[in-house]
């Protein structure tokens, strides 16, 4: 048998390796392998970071509207004196569990404009888990005395809060079985127009309609006033008509004052 060259020899287990690649050739299908990479993951880095952001705001969405992480856990209230702020609450009638961002703030305002001593309220969130409740009550600037009742009455005429005896410094408002509300909203006027030197002098308002409306002091004098319209100027005026010595002051008409009698 005839030798085989050495040149034809193969090694055991070159059939089996395949062939040799050396490092030069690995490096460079390395870097072609990492360049396919970056091409590829250029295409999809939008479509991943729509698919992030989407998934971000779906998750606050569901948070915020409907998770029990920012959920009511109690009502502040500010501004109340005269209610306390139990009454607020009652009246605000929220309820604790509700997700903060469903609470619907108008209707809970509504309700708490209901109470009679309430002139106006404002409603917010306040984040994480509260709802804060600001009122503003209604503040007397006369008594009026309605079926044998001591009410108070606020300077647009609103009769909200009951005294059982009649506060001292604030005139009283007389009325007649068949006064209307809207004549007491003008007495409400005259009173909230009376200057505090005038205002001390003043036993009660008598009022019978809109446009008859007078004063009666606490000396017995009677001060004409009639409406209520003007009555910024017609104050002024009695002021100064004070200074003459007259049973009765007339100020219904404030261009043309007059008075009568002697006291």
């Amino acid at each position: 048998m005839m030798p085989v060259p050495s040149s034809l020899r193969r090694s055991p287990d070159s059939t089996a390796a395949g062939p040799v690649v050396d490092g030069g050739t690995l490096r460079t299908r390395k870097r072609f392998a990492r360049r396919q990479w970056a091409r590829r993951w250029l295409a999809w880095k939008p479509v991943v970071a729509v698919l992030l952001f989407l998934a971000l705001v779906v998750g606050a969405f569901w948070a915020v509207f409907f998770s029990s992480w920012l959920a009511v856990q109690g009502v502040e209230v500010a501004g109340a004196s005269t209610l306390s702020a139990a009454d607020v609450r009652s009246a605000a009638g929220v309820t604790v569990g509700e997700p903060l961002a469903r609470v619907d703030l108008d209707q809970i305002r509504t309700r708490v404009e209901a109470l009679a001593t309430v002139r106006s309220a404002d409603v917010t969130r306040e984040w994480p888990d509260r709802v804060l409740v600001s009122v503003e009550e209604r503040v007397a600037v006369a008594v009026v005395s309605i079926g044998g009742r001591i009410r108070g009455m606020d300077e647009d005429g609103v009769v909200f809060r009951d005294y059982a005896r009649a506060p001292a410094g604030l005139p009283q408002v007389r009325t007649s079985t068949d006064t209307r509300s809207d004549a007491l909203q003008e007495a409400a006027r005259v009173v909230g127009a009376l200057p505090v030197e005038v205002s001390r002098l003043v036993d009660h308002v008598a009022v019978q309609t809109v446009d008859q409306i007078s004063l009666v002091l606490r000396d017995g004098r009677t001060v004409v006033w009639g409406s209520a319209d003007e009555s910024g100027l017609k104050a002024k005026v009695l002021a100064v008509l004070l200074r003459q010595r007259a049973q009765t002051y007339d100020v219904s008409v404030p261009g043309q004052p007059t008075t009568a009698g002697t006291p």
